[in-house]
């Protein structure tokens, strides 16, 4: 930074007159200011438990009358929000097209009585991603550049049908009580990562359809939709009944980002098993065709500032 003219640099430098003497006292730089820490807003917070806005002016008031018939889910959201800033609420009454799913009813659910397990799952995987990142870079100097917490929580519960278990929306992810992968602690905690990257990489300037849109094209192009071929490219093990994998489905969108959001999966299991054993139990994802060593570099890179525990890929 240029400084222009001497009292400037006097008022930099903090520069003193004692009587006749000039002494230059050293002024410790300002800090730098830190990032804001993300929250959920009362305004956002109504919107998720609209049944108890008239009533309440902060998010532990509103927590406390919406789930006030089930005390056990309301210790489960409170319990949430203190550790994460997440809301646990409910989405609109919608009909959703869900593209290769078809047209789909999605009504508010609040995750209580017999839909309570679902809030738990939730709340136990929102609160494992801490300590998984934790692991992951303590000691690095650099943290990672993915958000994972202080997220609007929208249970719905969708009629006649399973899907969609989980879309995002911004810093929103809405969760189907009825989804079909929404089944065991393990599945959600696999479910709402895939989701939470959807949300890194839109606020990325939707990186992936930046990044992977030339790789993955080139991978359609050469297999199609047909399993066998893609085995070696697909991230995850997650396929769609009676079709393909999840991350080359067709009709889903802009389905690049569906693979990306399944490569950060792979990443997510890859770091925890190396954390945990210090091993793989199958071949790192980046040692199969070199589309996957492109991708699995750029995410770790854009994303996880670069931290990879995975071993380097025999010659």
């Amino acid at each position: 930074m240029l400084v222009a003219g001497a009292a400037a640099i006097a008022a930099t430098l903090g520069v003193a007159r004692i009587g006749d003497v000039r002494a230059e006292v050293p002024v410790a730089p300002a800090p730098i200011a830190a990032a804001p820490v993300p929250v959920v807003g009362i305004d956002a917070a109504r919107a998720l438990l609209p049944t108890a806005a008239a009533r309440c002016a902060d998010v532990p008031c509103l927590l406390a009358a919406a789930y006030a018939r089930d005390p056990a889910a309301a210790a489960l959201a409170a319990g949430l929000f203190a550790d994460t800033g997440d809301v646990a609420g409910v989405g609109p009454h919608e009909l959703m097209n869900g593209g290769y799913r078809g047209m789909i009813t999605l009504v508010p659910q609040l995750p209580t009585g017999t839909y309570r397990a679902h809030l738990g799952w939730t709340a136990a995987a929102l609160r494992s991603y801490d300590g998984f990142v934790a692991d992951l870079f303590a000691g690095q100097p650099t943290q990672p550049a993915y958000r994972w917490r202080a997220l609007e929580l929208r249970f719905v519960r969708s009629i006649k049908k399973r899907t969609p278990s989980a879309y995002a929306i911004g810093w929103l992810v809405e969760y189907n009580v009825a989804g079909s992968l929404n089944t065991s602690a393990a599945r959600v905690a696999e479910t709402l990562w895939h989701e939470i990257f959807h949300t890194n990489d839109a606020a990325h300037s939707d990186w992936s359809m930046r990044v992977l849109a030339t790789d993955y094209d080139a991978i359609v192009a050469k297999c199609g939709t047909r399993v066998k071929c893609l085995v070696p490219y697909a991230p995850n093990h997650t396929k769609v009944r009676g079709g393909t994998y999840y991350a080359f489905q067709p009709n889903n969108g802009d389905a690049v980002r569906e693979y990306a959001a399944e490569l950060a999966v792979r990443y997510w299991t890859e770091q925890r098993a190396m954390l945990a054993t210090g091993a793989l139990a199958a071949p790192a994802f980046k040692c199969g065709p070199v589309e996957n060593a492109r991708a699995w570099q750029a995410i770790v890179t854009e994303f996880f500032a670069g931290r990879d525990l995975t071993p380097p890929c025999a010659s």
